[in-house]
């Protein structure tokens, strides 16, 4: 009778654990819509610069990002954040065990403030420090990507994988530049994209690290690469890449890391090891040059 009592109650608490991230996203999707309507009736495009001119923000970021954490801290009050506004001020919190939602208001805002409909709002939650459910919204296309650890990618409810591309000449490669990442990636960008345009056929650029991971995942592109970036970018989209089916890597081809992502996310291994075998190449080719530029 004991023994059965027990193999009974672990049951139910294995199956209230797999019923929670469920519960996470069954909460935190109408929030999402909801917050998506500021962005749809949006009438003030004015834009605020942050530490660099490159870096923009609008009171739409603000505002969707301060409604999204009011209502999450109401209903989970020891739950922890970490928002990229609320980060320009008190800095990026260190990840814990305790579960952190990791939101971006407006992933895109230079996008959205010239009404280019590819702008999109992230939510990542991340428990015991592994992303457990990520939501990426774009509310310009209706367009809503979702996943849960284990349980597969979805947009729009209609489950999604990557397109499985292995062969780098067939490739449709996104790789994001900007001023800030020109600074500090600037020659290692220019000297990989001329050995990638050698192979690859086409080459795009959306403005939105979430959106085009959430494109990867739905087969839509083949690879898409970034450094530079910050964990809201990231915490959503990794996630319904890997569950759509795809391949995620730092961008050296080494183990994705959350805290500090620069990443190389593909639809298979495969591929990623084709294109990182090309910037080995393209990175030898910039470090002598470098040398020889010194020495000379």
């Amino acid at each position: 009778m004991c023994f059965r009592i027990v193999i009974f109650v672990l049951f139910s608490i294995s199956a209230s654990m797999a019923q929670e991230p469920q519960e996470y996203l069954d909460f935190i999707l109408p929030l999402i819509k909801e917050a998506g309507k500021e962005l749809l009736t949006a009438d003030n495009y004015q834009v605020e610069h942050k530490k660099e001119v490159y870096d923009l923000v609008t009171i739409y970021d603000r505002r969707i990002e301060d409604i999204l954490i009011n209502k999450i801290k109401k209903k989970y009050p020891n739950h922890k954040f970490i928002g990229e506004e609320e980060s320009e001020i008190n800095g990026i919190s260190n990840l814990t065990d305790t579960p952190t939602w990791i939101i971006d208001p407006i992933d895109g805002t230079s996008n959205f403030v010239r009404q280019i409909p590819f702008a999109a709002i992230s939510v990542g939650l991340v428990i015991n420090k592994e992303q457990t459910m990520g939501v990426v919204y774009n509310p310009f296309l209706n367009e809503c990507f979702t996943a849960i650890k284990g349980e597969g990618a979805y947009l729009n409810g209609n489950k999604i994988k990557t397109n499985g591309q292995t062969d780098i000449n067939k490739t449709c490669f996104t790789y994001e530049l900007s001023l800030a990442r020109n600074e500090k990636y600037g020659d290692m960008y220019m000297y990989r994209l001329k050995h990638l345009t050698r192979v690859i056929p086409g080459i795009r650029s959306y403005g939105s690290a979430t959106i085009s991971l959430c494109y990867v995942a739905a087969g839509r592109i083949d690879a898409y690469q970034c450094d530079g970036l910050y964990p809201w970018d990231a915490a959503a989209g990794v996630l319904i890449v890997r569950e759509a089916g795809g391949y995620v890597c730092d961008s050296n081809g080494g183990e994705f890391n959350l805290m500090d992502p620069n990443y190389l996310a593909t639809s298979t291994k495969k591929l990623s090891d084709e294109i990182m075998a090309i910037e080995r190449i393209a990175d030898e080719e910039r470090i002598r040059d470098a040398k020889a530029k010194t020495e000379g």
